[in-house]
C-alpha cells in the first residue's frame, strides 16, 4: 500500500465557511465531512441517497464536533429534478457558499439511462454536478466577492479521464458495448468532470475552480463491483490501492493548500501533484467549447 501522507493540522479555521460535499453518507465522502467538521465550519451541506446513512455521518459529526451545524439533502445526481430541489434548499438557507467539493460518483454500472435519459455515468457524474454548479454559481460569485473570501469548486475525477471521449450524438444512450464496455463510459464521464472545471476556471475566474484523483480506494465504489471488475481494479491498480482515509488527502489538501499554488482548471494526483497537462490540453481541444454548450443547453429547462 502506497505511503500517502497529509497533515491534517495544516485545515485551516474555516470559521464562518458554508460548504457542500456530495456523496457524503459513504466512502469518502463521509469521511470528508466528519473531518472538515472539527474545523469550524458555519455550516456543512452534504447530499446522498440514504437517509440512514445519512444520520450515521450526523452521528459522527455530533460526536466529533458537537457545535457544527450539518444539513443532509436528499440527492440522486442521475434524477435532476432531485438536484434541483438540493439546490433550491441551499439558495433559500444560505447567503454564502465557500467550498463545493463534487465528490459523489459510481463507476463500471450496467449499461443504462437516468431518469432524464443519459448515459448513466455521463449523467451521474457529470450532469447532476453540473446542474449542481449552474444553479450555485450565483450565490458561490456573491460568495467570492466578501472580504478574505476563498471559494474553491472541486470536482473528483479519477485516471480514468484520459482514457475518454466524448460522443455527443449518443448522450441519450445506454451507449452499451460488448468489451469493457462500463469501464469506458466510466471513463467518457470522469472526463467530462476534468474538462467542465477546466472551463469553469476559464470562464469564472473567481472561483478557483480545479479536479482531483483521490486514488485507487478500498471503499464500497470498488469492492461493491462484480468479482471479475473487482479483479481487474486491484491488478490494475496492484500496489496502489489506499485506505478509505487515505483517499481523503487529496482532498483536505484541495481546501487547505494556498490560493495562489493551484492552478486554475488543473487536474491534481494525490496528494497535491500536478499533473502533466499535455493529454488534458489534447482533449480540451477536441471537447471542451462542446462539452460547455450541451450542458448548458441541456440544463436550461433547470435553471
Amino acid at each position: 500500500m502506497p505511503d500517502i501522507k497529509f497533515d491534517k493540522s495544516t485545515i485551516p479555521d474555516l470559521s464562518g465557511r458554508v460548504l457542500l460535499v456530495t456523496g457524503g453518507t459513504g466512502g469518502i465522502g463521509a469521511e470528508i465531512v466528519v473531518e472538515l467538521a472539527k474545523h469550524n465550519p458555519a455550516r456543512i451541506y452534504f447530499t446522498g441517497r440514504n437517509a440512514k446513512y445519512a444520520e450515521d455521518t450526523k452521528e459522527r459529526i455530533r460526536a466529533a464536533a458537537p457545535g457544527v451545524r450539518a444539513t443532509f439533502l436528499a440527492c440522486d445526481l442521475a434524477d435532476l429534478r432531485t438536484v434541483k430541489a438540493a439546490a433550491d434548499k441551499i439558495l433559500a438557507e444560505s447567503d454564502r457558499l465557500d467550498i463545493m467539493l463534487a465528490n459523489a460518483g459510481i463507476m463500471a454500472k450496467p449499461a443504462g439511462l437516468s431518469a432524464d435519459g443519459y448515459e448513466v455515468h455521463f449523467a451521474t457524474n457529470h450532469m447532476g454536478h453540473a446542474l449542481l454548479t449552474k444553479k450555485l454559481l450565483p450565490l458561490l460569485e456573491r460568495t467570492a466577492d466578501l472580504p478574505n473570501s476563498d471559494v474553491r469548486v472541486i470536482y473528483t475525477t479519477s485516471l480514468g479521464w484520459k482514457n475518454g471521449s466524448l460522443d455527443f450524438k449518443n448522450l441519450n444512450t445506454p451507449m452499451e458495448t460488448a468489451i469493457m464496455g462500463r469501464w469506458i463510459r466510466y471513463g467518457n464521464s470522469k472526463l467530462a468532470n476534468m474538462l467542465y472545471a477546466r472551463e469553469l476556471a476559464r470562464r469564472h475566474p473567481k472561483l478557483l475552480a480545479f479536479s482531483l484523483h483521490p486514488g485507487a480506494v478500498t471503499t464500497g465504489l470498488v469492492n461493491d463491483l462484480s468479482l471479475t471488475d473487482r479483479m481487474f481494479v486491484y491488478v490494475s491498480m496492484m500496489g496502489k490501492m489506499i485506505t478509505p482515509e487515505q483517499g481523503t488527502f487529496n482532498h483536505l489538501w484541495a481546501i487547505s493548500a494556498p490560493r495562489d499554488t493551484i492552478k486554475p482548471g488543473g487536474f491534481y494526483e494525490p496528494v497535491g501533484v500536478f499533473s502533466s497537462e499535455e493529454d488534458a490540453v489534447a482533449k480540451e481541444r477536441n471537447y471542451n467549447k462542446e462539452l460547455w454548450e450541451y450542458t448548458d443547453r441541456e440544463l436550461e429547462k433547470w435553471a
